[in-house]
């Protein structure tokens, strides 16, 4: 992927260095077991996040982290510029709609962090709230996707960013809104299908954003989008809980499957149309 010269988005808070020390979130490794598979690359982890929630009501306070790498600060230049060509993107497609793109804040953090969501510890992967319109990740992720998920690769680590940022678009759209009142309405076998729809959109939103970014900007090199495919492909419902348990239950799918989420991304990429990223109106996703 073509991105060392690329612009540098204005929208990055990093709080690498400082953390919140104390449990964060609790249950154990069924806990992280569960959101690995229900916020890996996931829009709203809320419902995760607020059960992580200290409940002893002790204060938590600012203890010091490891400090960047030189690896890692060469991988928060690289996510800035990913951030920075969504935001062109979606400026661009917003004001083609007759509507302003609010370009969302990117939070860097280590081992811990606190959202309007709640605290969450870097085991959820990377995330977004919808309540502060934050984008959180710990680029420890970027390793697990390498080594853990078998999915290397700069443009997969993009596609990682551009996921978040199509539940951003999501949100200003009133998408995630409407999701999530009709959840509340919903079974719980009906709720995971609703969020499996909000997921592999968000999929197809990143599919957009690859495809107007490379015929503005002529980002991609031979064998980048082979590996954001293999990334979708890595992190479905299936593979993870295949991974996790040995076996796989379909009405538990929050995300999809490795099917399906290769699917969506390979729509958005091939028609560059958000229009065409409705996962709401068909009857099998």
């Amino acid at each position: 992927m073509r991105w060392e010269f690329g612009r540098r988005s204005t929208n990055v808070e990093d709080r690498r260095g400082t953390g919140l020390s104390g449990p964060v979130v609790g249950g154990g490794i069924g806990t992280i077991v569960l959101a690995l598979i229900v916020a890996f690359l996931g829009g709203d982890p809320s419902v995760v996040l607020q059960q992580g929630r200290d409940r002893s009501d002790r204060p938590y306070s600012q203890s010091p982290q490891t400090q960047p790498t030189a690896a890692n600060d060469r991988m928060a230049d690289f996510v800035s510029v990913v951030l920075a060509d969504t935001e062109d993107t979606w400026n661009s497609l917003f004001q083609q709609m007759g509507k302003t793109y609010s370009e969302p804040t990117l939070v860097l953090y280590s081992d811990t962090v606190e959202s309007a969501c709640g605290y969450a510890r870097s085991a959820v992967g990377p995330f977004y709230c919808p309540g502060d319109r934050k984008l959180y990740i710990d680029l420890s992720f970027y390793r697990d996707l390498k080594y853990k998920f078998n999915a290397p690769g700069d443009f997969a680590q993009a596609y990682v960013i551009a996921h978040e940022v199509g539940h951003h678009v999501q949100n200003l759209m009133g998408i995630t809104r409407q999701v999530q009142t009709l959840q509340r309405q919903a079974t719980r076998i009906e709720a995971n299908q609703l969020s499996v729809r909000q997921e592999l959109q968000a999929d197809c939103f990143a599919g957009i954003w690859a495809n107007h970014a490379n015929r503005s900007r002529q980002i991609l090199e031979e064998g980048d989008i082979e590996e954001a495919l293999n990334a979708a492909s890595s992190i479905g419902d299936d593979r993870l809980q295949s991974q996790a348990k040995g076996y796989v239950v379909p009405e538990t799918f929050t995300h999809g499957s490795s099917a399906q989420r290769v699917r969506w991304f390979k729509q958005g990429i091939q028609t560059g149309n958000p229009a065409k990223c409705n996962t709401f109106a068909v009857a099998n996703p």
